[in-house]
């Protein structure tokens, strides 16, 4: 990856899950809140950095931060920044990449299937927010 561009993409927020695929009248269909969740992440990877469409291995890193809940106390939140206290609720890591590698399809990547090495990380931090790292190999 050393010496190769690098695309960011910085997105304000949580990140949902992907959902299930929902079915009705004989088709399939993926439910409203996730087509929200995905076009908001295409707008700003167009926005950010325009629609690169890159081809053949791709290296991707997904970093989220979730800010701590406004209900806990200011210790427990300083330990969740600190990185004390890890999220390990709901939705999945695992999930949360899927929804973001199917947004990108078309505009950062011809397809998710490209993508041949993945870090996932998810922490505490000031602000929620992701930020998706793509390396051509």
């Amino acid at each position: 990856m050393t010496g190769a561009i690098v695309y960011t993409v910085t997105i304000p927020g949580l990140l949902r899950g992907k959902g299930r695929p929902r079915f009705g009248n004989g088709r399939t269909f993926t439910d409203a809140r996730t087509v929200q969740a995905e076009a908001c992440i295409q707008q700003h990877a167009i926005a950010q950095i325009g629609s690169p469409c890159l081809e053949g291995p791709l290296s991707v890193t997904l970093t989220i931060t979730i800010q701590p809940p406004r209900s806990w106390s200011r210790k427990k939140a300083a330990d969740a920044v600190a990185g004390r206290i890890l999220p390990t609720g709901r939705p999945d890591i695992d999930n949360q990449m899927k929804t973001a590698a199917d947004a990108l399809n078309g505009i950062v990547w011809k397809d998710d299937a490209q993508i041949v090495d993945a870090r996932l990380s998810r922490r505490f931090g000031p602000v929620s927010q992701i930020v998706i790292q793509v390396w051509p190999l």
